[in-house]
């Protein structure tokens, strides 16, 4: 263990500790459950190259399955399938790039609540542009 020292008002320190410590010893280069001392300085997980490709391939073939079915005559169900792909693929995007699925729950439901909101901008959107009566004026 590192040597004592005593400072110009009294306290004393440890002279070159192998890790920072506060007043009373404790080292605060430990990393606690709740991370109550730094909690900007929280552990990351880490995410392989692999499963940086593996999604990158489901985003591809999700790219390809969109312009596959554009020339499928589904009727009036070719634009809800191909909206179905997109939004998959953006929750692959959220999940994996952007690191939400190793977030907080805080991080989560802020993301969450983001869409909420935008859902309920879109629903109001379009109920507006339904309920005008076209062709009356």
């Amino acid at each position: 263990m590192s040597d004592l020292k005593t400072t110009g008002n009294g306290e004393q320190v440890i002279a070159n500790p192998a890790h920072p410590v506060d007043r009373e010893g404790a080292n605060l280069d430990v990393h606690d459950a709740a991370n109550v001392n730094n909690p900007e300085h929280v552990a990351h997980h880490i995410v392989s190259p692999l499963m940086y490709l593996t999604i990158f391939g489901v985003l591809m073939v999700g790219t390809l399955a969109t312009w596959a079915i554009a020339y499928v005559p589904l009727g009036p169900f070719n634009a809800p399938v191909a909206i179905g792909i997109a939004c998959t693929k953006a929750a692959f995007v959220v999940l994996f790039f952007m690191h939400v699925k190793y977030s907080s729950r805080l991080v989560k439901l802020t993301v969450i609540s983001g869409f909420f909101t935008f859902l309920v901008l879109v629903i109001m959107s379009l109920s507006d542009y339904i309920s005008r009566a076209w062709g009356q004026w």
